[in-house]
């Protein structure tokens, strides 16, 4: 007896995942017309047996078979971090059947309210926002109607699902690997007030500190500071007293900070430690290498598009906010204590 032909079977065949097969043969949108009539060519071809009604459901109400992608100018600019997320989002999205429009949004346009063509002429099934623009015009996206996920951006005043990383948990990690070094003197830097990130970052960060019975010394709480060289090394300089450890929110700022104390004669890691976040190209290149969270940024892209097709067909469900796990790697840049700090 010949074995019965399943989706996964045509999802195998056509190198696409069963999730497209499933929308294209039961009418629902979320794939591209051409992809649509490979997979219905496809299951004629394997035998897959498709209910007849499935076959003749308007072009329309399956969708334009598209998905847009936006950001800032500003996080497009950064390629080593989003980059790699919009080379996921593009594999995923093409193998899910569907097309991968990209808009970016300068300054004027954020002000002014002015969407994409493809969003405000509602050429597009779902929405991904990648990082920050404003409140304002994200939820002006949101106003249109079309399904829309946030990538590695939240706030209180936007009711959109968004793909994040577990910043506390991540900044406690950190913080925790530098407290069992022996180091007590640990100070954060980075602009709290930039991204609800960074913020949580800091959350995390005081409560490594608190459950190791270590009250937070304000004087080595840097919250505001800006991503900039001189301002960094403006800063290392004019300490009365230097911690024996930073906690860096960034790459950047790790990479200012690691800079700025050994042209100071503060030797890394044998006088301070440097720990920082994202595993980017500059904790990589330093010397010593740099201590850092890693982010799984091919994670980033596949969870996105998974939660923008569901959305998609579930578009009365809750919001739903999914945490991903940042991992440490240890290098050179961190060590224990010296015994007199």
């Amino acid at each position: 007896m010949a074995k019965k032909v399943s989706m996964q079977d045509i999802a195998d065949a056509l190198n696409i995942s069963k999730n497209s097969v499933s929308q294209a043969l039961s009418g629902k949108p979320g794939v591209s017309d051409a992809t649509r009539k490979r997979i219905e060519q496809k299951a004629q071809e394997l035998g897959y047996r498709v209910r007849k009604n499935t076959l003749s459901i308007d072009p329309v109400s399956r969708g334009t078979g598209n998905i847009g992608l936006i950001a800032s100018d500003y996080a497009f600019s950064l390629k080593s971090f989003f980059g790699e997320i919009y080379l996921s989002i593009e594999k995923e999205v093409t193998a899910h059947g569907m097309n991968l429009l990209i808009q970016s949004v300068n300054t004027e346009s954020r002000d002014n309210l002015v969407l994409p063509s493809f969003i405000a002429e509602g050429k597009v099934d779902g929405v991904l926002i990648l990082s920050h623009i404003s409140n304002e015009y994200t939820n002006a996206v949101i106003a249109t109607g079309i399904p829309t996920v946030m990538i590695d951006h939240h706030h209180p005043l936007i009711h959109a699902d968004a793909i994040l990383t577990n910043n506390r948990f991540g900044a406690y990690t950190a913080v925790k690997h530098l407290l069992e070094l022996g180091h007590r003197d640990i100070a954060y830097v980075g602009n709290a007030k930039l991204s609800p990130s960074y913020q949580e970052r800091l959350e995390g960060y005081d409560l490594a500190l608190a459950e190791h019975g270590i009250e937070r010394k304000d004087e080595f709480v840097f919250s505001a500071m800006e991503e900039d060289e001189r301002d960094v090394n403006g800063l290392v300089q004019g300490l009365d007293v230097q911690p024996t450890a930073w906690f860096c929110v960034n790459d950047g700022f790790g990479f200012f900070v690691r800079s700025a104390l050994q042209q100071h004669g503060i030797s890394v890691p044998d006088a301070a430690s440097v720990v920082s976040f994202d595993n980017g190209m500059l904790s990589r290149l330093t010397t010593p290498k740099i201590t850092t969270m890693n982010i799984d940024l091919d994670l980033y892209g596949r969870k996105a598009v998974e939660q923008l097709t569901w959305r998609m067909q579930y578009r009365d469900e809750p919001i739903i906010e999914l945490l991903l796990p940042a991992e440490l790697i240890v290098r050179e840049s961190t060590a224990k204590a010296r015994s007199n700090s």
